[in-house]
């Protein structure tokens, strides 16, 4: 039987998205077809309708989170199979190519950037990871950035320590998770209401990043470890500058950010931009160490728990772009999902 394959279509800057046909992908080599039964919204959609990110190619198919079944196997592909339970990280958004964005009913993903998920885990829990997987991720092991040993299932103490700003972000809870199972103590900031959330991930301790004495109570409290670094999932200039004022503090240290650092960071600090694709693209060995080696068993046994905590929007490609108009201004530990 033919498949129909809708899309919701980014036409122009400042215009909603438009529901319309799209074809239906034929993976490659390499890449698998996934039926899209849920997608997550992440702020780079929004940024990009609003035109901070000015993309070329138009129209689009934006949206990176997808979770669902796979429907065909491209050559070249083991370990997956019709039917199949997965989670797939999109990388339309770089490629270009309308098959590979999320929103729509059916994408093509690199079979690199996709995992198995457990029959315990719905398809709207599970499509709160991907980005937020490869993007923290990237920073904490390519090499080029924190450079970090990739994840394990046993635990691992590697004695050393790591801060987290913005934990109960989608990027900080993947890396306050990513980062325990490689071995680290983590210290993390969070507002207070989020605090019990950070721990329940693996935080060893966690700070109010609203506190006037944030950076002097974590320099006071990581003082005692080897510091591994610091990830910013915040990318403000605030959590950026405090983020670095503890490194400077405990003699310096590589930083990562997730979007490009700003121009005044100190001189003993080496700021690093992370880019979620790399790892997919370009550093192949940490997304298959990522989502080959580690994610399957760590989904199955609960060791990665899907966090923030979804919230369902509505059903169909009509409300993805209310989800993104309710992203706009801001979301505290919950990702925004529309089931398809």
């Amino acid at each position: 039987m033919a498949l129909n394959n809708q899309a919701a279509w980014f036409h122009k800057t400042n215009e909603k998205l438009q529901i319309g046909p799209a074809e239906v992908g034929k993976p490659g080599a390499g890449e698998i077809l996934i039926k899209n039964h849920a997608v997550a919204i992440a702020p780079v959609d929004w940024k990009i309708q609003d035109g901070a990110f000015p993309l070329t190619g138009l129209p689009r198919v934006l949206g990176n989170d997808v979770a669902g079944e796979i429907v065909e196997v491209g050559e070249n592909v083991s370990g997956f199979s019709k039917g199949q339970r997965v989670l797939g990280h999109a990388i339309g958004l770089v490629t270009g190519r309308p098959e590979q964005g999320a929103f729509q009913n059916f994408t093509v993903v690199p079979a690199i950037a996709v995992s198995p998920i457990p029959d315990k885990l719905s398809y709207e829990e599970a499509s709160v990871l991907p980005l937020a997987i490869s993007t923290a991720a990237d920073g904490l092991f390519h090499k080029d950035k924190l450079g970090l040993a990739t994840p394990g299932h046993k635990e691992e103490n590697s004695g050393k320590a790591i801060l987290i700003w913005g934990g109960s972000s989608s990027v900080g809870t993947a890396a306050i998770q990513l980062a325990v199972a490689a071995g680290l103590k983590v210290f993390a900031t969070a507002s207070k209401k989020n605090f019990e959330l950070v721990k329940e991930l693996g935080a060893s301790e966690v700070f109010d990043h609203a506190s006037p004495s944030v950076v002097g109570d974590l320099t006071a409290a990581l003082q005692k470890y080897t510091l591994a670094g610091a990830y910013d999932a915040i990318g403000s200039r605030d959590s950026q500058l405090n983020s670095a004022q503890v490194l400077v503090q405990l003699g310096g240290g590589t930083l990562a950010v997730v979007i490009p650092p700003i121009a005044d960071i100190p001189a003993t600090v080496n700021a690093k931009a992370v880019f979620a694709l790399a790892i997919l693209l370009q550093d192949k060995e940490v997304g298959e160490a990522i989502y080959r080696d580690f994610l399957p068993a760590a989904l199955e046994s609960g060791q990665i728990k899907p966090a923030p905590k979804a919230e369902v929007v509505g059903h169909g490609l009509e409300y993805i772009q209310p989800a993104i108009d309710a992203l706009r201004p801001g979301v505290s530990a919950k990702k925004l999902v529309v089931t398809l």
